[in-house]
Formats: structure tokens, C-alpha cells, sequence
């Protein structure tokens, strides 16, 4: 995949607020009713014992959502773990993985935030901008907003929104009688696109298929040096 240079990665945490505000405004939010072809996932696990990193995307046709080509590279974090910037702490390596990705996907899910940031530039966002790629944040738990539980049964849906009553995502039902997933659009996508294209991309698990088999692939990777 192309990767569009928008800025440089050696910053400060002040600076990459900066970038993140500046960024934020870049963000096209907007319908995508058209079916993909190929869906992505990706995801990043970190050595606790140094400084190294493992990515991984893994590209599924859709909707049969098989597996049909991954990617990895293993490489090292610079950026310190600051909650809000992780991005800066996760995308380069994500990036150079996604430099091998052939064909490119016509919409790539992540383990994280996108729209649903306090300053509206999360994981999927982020890296939307730098892939000019449709993106979907698919998160386990909120960094931010406030929303009343959705139903029960797997497909209901509850807003998710900042202090203003604005709607930053939404909050998802992918199994009967489970917790819940938080749902943002990264770019190139709007909400209830965002909801819709995850809900049809989860089967029997709660996490979508694209990042699940990402989360399982990175940590094979990480474990043995080899998917």
C-alpha cells in the first residue's frame, strides 16, 4: 500500500498533540454502503522485557471473511507509553507493515479508537490518513464519552457521546449477553457505516474476525518468531 508522509514520528508528546489537533480536522466521516471485497485487521504486541515490537495484518475476503494473505515486521518502539498518544507509540510499525500489503483492502479494522479520542484522532483515524484507506476502531473498553447500555441480544446499539451530546461512535452488541464493544469511525467512513461493516464482519466471538485473527497471529509471531 501507498503511504502518504504526513509528518515525522521523532516528536515530543507536546508536539504530537499538536499533530493530532491539526490532523483531527482532516477527517472525512462518510457513508460506504457498497460492500468490501477484502477486509484488513491489524494489530501489535510489545516485548515487556525491551524495547521491541510485532505487527501483523492479515487480509480476509468478505463476506466469507476466510484468511487469504498476512504480513509481519518486527521492529522497535521509540515513543513513550502516554495513554491518548499510543498511536505515535504503535503506527510506525504498523505502517511498515502495511508498505507490504498487496492488494490493498478496501477497509482495515484495528484493536482501538478512531473517532471515539479525546481529541478525535484515535489508532484507526490516525492511520486512515496516512493509508487514504477506509478504517474502523473496534475497542474493548471506552477512553472517552458516556452511553447508556445497548440491549442484550447481539446487534443493539447505543450512542456513544462526548460531553456535548456529539456522537463519537457507538457502542455494540457482537454477542448475546456480552460485554459490549465500542465502535468509531477511523476515516473515510461514518458511523453507522462503521457499525454495520463490524457487525457483519463478527461471527461467533465478540471481537471482529479481521482483528481476532490479527491478535492471534501477532501473538504467534511474538511467541515463536514465525506465522
Amino acid at each position: 500500500m501507498k503511504i502518504i508522509p504526513l509528518h515525522a514520528w521523532d516528536v515530543s508528546p507536546k508536539e504530537a498533540v499538536g499533530i493530532q489537533n491539526r490532523l483531527a480536522r482532516r477527517i472525512v466521516l462518510e457513508s460506504r454502503s457498497a460492500p468490501p471485497q477484502i477486509v484488513a485487521g491489524a494489530d501489535i504486541a510489545f516485548d515487556k522485557a525491551s524495547d521491541a515490537a510485532f505487527a501483523v495484518v492479515v487480509l480476509l475476503r468478505f463476506p466469507s471473511l476466510l484468511p487469504f494473505e498476512k504480513f509481519v515486521f518486527k521492529g522497535t518502539v521509540k515513543f513513550p507509553y502516554v495513554p491518548g498518544l499510543l498511536s505515535f507509540r504503535e503506527a510506525p510499525l504498523l505502517l511498515k507493515t502495511f508498505e507490504q500489503v498487496e492488494p490493498a483492502p478496501d477497509l482495515i479494522f484495528f484493536d482501538g479508537q478512531g473517532l471515539a479520542h479525546p481529541r478525535r484522532l484515535g489508532l484507526a483515524s490516525h492511520l486512515g490518513l496516512f493509508l487514504d484507506c477506509p478504517t474502523v476502531g473496534c475497542a474493548k473498553s471506552r477512553l472517552t464519552g458516556h452511553y447508556e447500555k445497548p440491549g442484550q441480544e447481539k446487534g443493539s446499539v447505543s450512542p456513544l457521546l462526548n460531553d456535548a451530546g456529539e456522537p463519537l461512535g457507538a457502542v455494540v452488541r457482537t454477542r448475546d449477553n456480552c460485554k459490549p464493544v465500542f465502535v468509531s469511525p477511523g476515516h473515510k467512513i461514518d458511523i453507522d457505516s462503521a457499525v454495520r461493516w463490524t457487525l457483519q464482519c463478527t461471527t461467533r466471538y465478540r471481537i471482529p474476525e479481521p482483528t481476532r485473527l490479527a491478535h492471534n497471529l501477532v501473538s504467534e509471531y511474538k511467541r515463536t518468531g514465525k506465522i
